[in-house]
């Protein structure tokens, strides 16, 4: 001791403390320049188990305190359908209430941030005065994946306006019978048109990097959003298209019509894949590891996280929640890494908790799915920047967004009649005429034309949900101003006959649904429809333009009716309706569903021995443009 002053001393312990202080607020994870890998690994070697199962759960906004989140790291908050910070909210207030959480979140122990998650499926469709594009069912039609990936960049602009970097979306499933209520969430019946429109990925995500390994996922920064394929697999192949249900098939047509898409998804660095509610051959797939680890992590080298559907685990047993401890076992067993719980989530944990602490699940599996959860919080920089502003909130609805959406339901819309002869074409109608009607239930209804999954769950009526153009807007901005637009919702046949109109414009449809609440065993069209177009087509010219999430009865009507539309669910733009039918632009869709003549020939799908529809899959007319307009 004698060769050191008192003073040297001092400062050298204090040297000492200083290294240790900075030693301990220098964390590898919270170090950008480090690898991921090693960030990963930093952090989770700091993590409790409770922290760890923390990460796993995802809970809904209405139960996401900043209490609950600072004390369970809850690792991801979601808004179901529907589900808003207040009514007709702006995208500031969505910010604010994604910020206190992530707040919250960011004052634990770790500060490890949530991630939002939300259904953006047609645009951000939960949120007021957002851009509505058409439904996955028009979008098919399109077989333009350029266009789907402009689609999913301004869909990610659009979330991120509102302070949320995750979209449960998009919706690869193969719709093989139009009778399931999700059949609009479904681009095609052929799984090669599926594949095309995986495309939207890089558009939510960005383009994956050229030297990017094989799975891992990729999401570039703050104008994109973390994507997810969904529902994995065979959602589409139910049973009479019963949602929910059991996809009996071999595992080769399992395979070969239900995973291609899921196999492109995958190669553009899809960040999640959400598991589906259904069964194969009698088995969940919520269930099912052999399909989740054997095949999609370990196979298909998918690094990204899995994710259940809402309650899913619930649904593993008949009834549902029959058994909650073991759906928890084989759910989380079976490869699940984040649990859509979404209210009880105190069950959840304990639970889980419960089982790794008695080796009922090992703690392998726990690391596994935690790995991969903050894998993608910090492949799209969530660590870096946690907290949105307000930068991105002019891109809610932008004009340019609805543009394109426009555009969208111009190169959506199947033309399957014009005229009773190729001679004598109908369409494009002349913009300049005496008197013009037009009629239906769905003619100046923007929530019909939106369908489900707008501003609500299951979708609304009437024109007061959010802003945008119903088709009768559309039709009297277009014509000439000397044209005399006659507007009655559902008029008898004498008013018809009494009134001398040049041409009709019937615009009849589906109501809006989503999920269990579309199962239909009759596909018709909802009444007064039918008697529209009987009063109406009878007497004068017509043009019926369908409004549906799917194929319906069409062939009772066919003969009376002179031009027949299939417009789908084309959303906020109704103007692309107008477009095409006065000839601004021409019809180019080909169905990428088969039209049935009759229920009673479902499924019934391009390919199959049987086939004899009403209108083929890949049909469509085309029109010419017209100048005098």
């Amino acid at each position: 001791m004698g060769r050191f002053s008192t003073p040297k001393l001092g400062f050298f312990l204090l040297l000492c403390c200083l290294a240790a202080v900075t030693e301990a607020t220098y964390m590898k994870y919270k170090d950008p320049k480090q690898p991921v890998g090693v960030r990963i690994k930093d952090l989770m070697k700091r993590m409790t188990l409770a922290e760890k199962i923390g990460q796993m759960t995802q809970i809904e906004r209405t139960v996401a305190t900043p209490d609950v989140m600072k004390k369970y790291s809850i690792g991801s908050v979601l808004s179901g359908g529907g589900s808003v910070p207040a009514d007709k909210a702006t995208p500031e207030t969505w910010i604010n209430m994604v910020n206190s959480m992530q707040k919250a979140s960011l004052s634990s122990r770790l500060g490890i941030p949530m991630i939002y998650g939300i259904d953006a499926v047609h645009g951000h469709n939960n949120v007021y005065k957002a851009t509505i594009f058409p439904h996955n069912v028009g979008l098919g039609v399109t077989r333009d994946p350029q266009l789907i990936k402009k689609i999913g960049e301004a869909t990610a602009l659009e979330v991120r306006a509102t302070g949320i970097p995750y979209a449960f979306a998009p919706c690869i499933a193969v719709c093989r019978d139009p009778r399931w209520g999700r059949c609009y969430e479904s681009y095609s019946e052929d799984h090669k048109i599926v594949q095309l429109m995986t495309e939207i990925i890089p558009g939510l995500q960005g383009d994956i990097p050229a030297n990017s390994k094989k799975g891992v996922p990729f999401v570039a920064g703050k104008t994109k959003v973390a994507a997810c394929a969904k529902h994995y697999m065979g959602d589409g192949g139910t049973t009479k298209g019963i949602n929910e249900n059991n996809t009996a098939i071999s595992e080769a047509g399992l395979f070969s019509i239900h995973l291609p898409a899921y196999l492109n998804s995958i190669g553009k660095g899809v960040a999640t894949v959400m598991v589906s509610y259904s069964s194969w051959n009698g088995k969940k797939m919520h269930a099912d590891r052999d399909l989740v680890t054997g095949l999609l992590k370990n196979k298909l080298k998918f690094r990204g996280f899995v994710i259940s559907d809402w309650q899913g685990l619930d649904r593993i047993t008949s009834p549902p929640h029959a058994n909650y401890s073991y759906s928890v076992d084989v759910g989380v067993g079976a490869g699940i890494d984040m649990v859509m719980v979404p209210y009880n989530f105190t069950e959840f944990i304990d639970d889980l908790t419960y089982q790794v602490k008695h080796n009922i699940i090992p703690m392998s599996r726990i690391d596994d799915a935690v790995k991969r959860i903050l894998r993608v919080k910090f492949i799209m920089g969530l660590f870096e920047n946690p907290v949105a502003d307000n930068s991105l909130v002019n891109q809610l609805g932008s004009q340019e967004h609805r543009e394109l959406a426009r555009e969208a339901v111009r190169k959506s819309l199947v033309l399957l009649k014009n005229g009773e002869a190729a001679d004598k074409p109908l369409l494009p109608l002349p913009k300049k005429t005496a008197k013009l009607l037009v009629a239906g239930s769905h003619a100046d209804n923007l929530g019909y034309q939106c369908g489900g999954w707008t501003i609500t769950w299951q979708g609304l009526g009437g024109n007061d949900l959010t802003s945008g153009t119903t088709i009768l807007q559309a039709i009297k901005n277009t014509v000439d101003p000397t044209t005399q637009v006659v507007y009655n919702e559902n008029p008898d046949a004498d008013f018809v006959k009494s009134n001398k109109f040049s041409y009709a414009i019937v615009v009849v449809g589906e109501h809006p649904y989503a999920e269990t609440f579309g199962d239909s065993l009759n596909l018709t069209i909802s009444e007064p429809g039918p008697s529209t177009i009987h009063n109406v087509c009878g007497t004068v010219k017509c043009v019926v333009v369908v409004i549906s999430g799917r194929p319906v009865v069409m062939q009772p009507y066919l003969e009376s009716i002179d031009a027949l539309v299939a417009a789908w669910l084309p959303g906020t733009e109704g103007q692309g309706v107008a477009d095409n039918l006065f000839g601004d632009y021409v019809f180019t869709g080909k169905l990428a569903r088969t039209w049935f003549k009759t229920v009673d020939q479902l499924p019934m799908n391009v390919g199959d021995p049987h086939y004899d529809p009403l209108f083929p899959f890949g049909f469509g007319l085309t029109t010419k443009p017209t100048k005098q307009n």
